[in-house]
């Protein structure tokens, strides 16, 4: 199963994602990640459709643009299958999901990767959340 390997994440795409994250304060910034097997190979930072500092949802049209390029660069029939991580920002608060993160958690086999701000530098994790079970991920940064 893909939930039980480390998501590898190249630390050129890493930065592009706090970058993202810090771009969005005083709100949560998202987007995903795409890759095979839980390797990242691509970035695609999205709209927070709700802008909060509490919440992000991804938003409709930003999602399909999102697919139609996963489906383009990765060549495969089902966009859900090249999406390595949803990522999101945390403003405050640690890097953990919160309850509506768990709520909101739409893909089993993808990984979860949350960017905490509150802390300098900021502070990245990875889980898994299936059935409203969170795990803890390995994250394996490269480069």
């Amino acid at each position: 199963m893909v939930a039980d390997r480390p998501l590898v994440v190249p630390r050129a795409i890493l930065n592009q994602l706090v970058a993202h994250a810090r771009a969005g304060l005083p709100n949560e910034a998202c987007g995903i990640l795409g890759g095979i097997d839980g390797h990242v190979e691509r970035f695609y930072p999205a709209i927070n459709g709700e802008p909060s500092p509490y919440f992000y949802n991804i938003d409709a049209q930003d999602l399909l643009r999102i697919f139609f390029e996963i489906e383009e660069s990765f060549a495969v029939d089902d966009p859900e299958d090249a999406i390595a991580a949803v990522y999101h920002s945390h403003v405050e608060s640690p890097a953990f999901p919160s309850r509506t993160d768990v709520d909101v958690a739409q893909w089993p086999d993808a990984a979860y990767l949350i960017v905490s701000l509150g802390a300098e530098p900021p502070e990245v994790k990875a889980f898994s959340i299936r059935s409203g079970k969170i795990t803890r991920r390995e994250l394996t940064i490269e480069g």
